[in-house]
């Protein structure tokens, strides 16, 4: 054989390896970026869907729609105001605890709202900010599900006031805020 068929049988033998190697390693690699973009709400899916594979797809979905979303950032005006919002919240809560769980409920979704997060749906709600807020989204549905139990059901003080802690770690991370930047933002 000639040198060029050799050459052209050894490209040929490197782009096979190539993409082999690609298709071995890619599921890997999404795999690690989905972890590191979602953290525990990645272990959360892939526990709640039928395989791995399922709950994949079902986040990289999510990265989808969250793209097709008009985000903004708070302004440092705006980012005032729900502090003083939040701090109301707080202070009400000594008084009245269960109009203060709805109102730091009220203030979260309003805050996602101006955002530009849909708030119609809780679900879609969770799935929407996953994508940017995962690591606080444990601590929002254990407060919403504080927040919404049933007329009747007992929920204590400490319950509410449980979820009044669980919503500000939501609310300081819709915020956008630093430990520093909440310090120069209430000035």
């Amino acid at each position: 054989m000639s040198a060029g068929v050799w050459a052209i049988i050894v490209v040929i033998a490197i782009v096979v390896v190539a993409a082999l190697v690609a298709f071995l390693v890619w599921p890997a690699l999404r795999r690690q970026r989905l972890r590191r973009r979602f953290g525990p709400e990645y272990d959360r899916t892939v526990q709640e869907r039928a395989d791995r594979k399922t709950a994949e797809r079902e986040l990289a979905e999510r990265e989808r729609r969250h793209s097709q979303l008009r985000l903004r950032d708070l302004s440092d005006d705006e980012k005032r105001v729900y502090f003083t919002r939040w701090t109301e919240v707080q202070e009400r809560f000594i008084d009245d605890p269960a109009g203060a769980l709805t109102e730091a409920d009220r203030l979260v979704t309003t805050i996602m709202s101006v955002r530009g997060y849909p708030t119609e749906n809780y679900e879609q709600q969770l799935a929407d900010l996953s994508v940017e807020h995962a690591e606080p989204l444990g601590h929002y549905r254990a407060a919403h599900d504080i927040a919404t139990r049933p007329a009747g059901a007992a929920v204590s003080t400490e319950d509410r006031r449980t979820a009044i802690v669980h919503y500000r770690e939501l609310f300081e991370d819709l915020v956008g805020v630093s430990d520093q930047g909440k310090k120069d933002v209430k000035q």
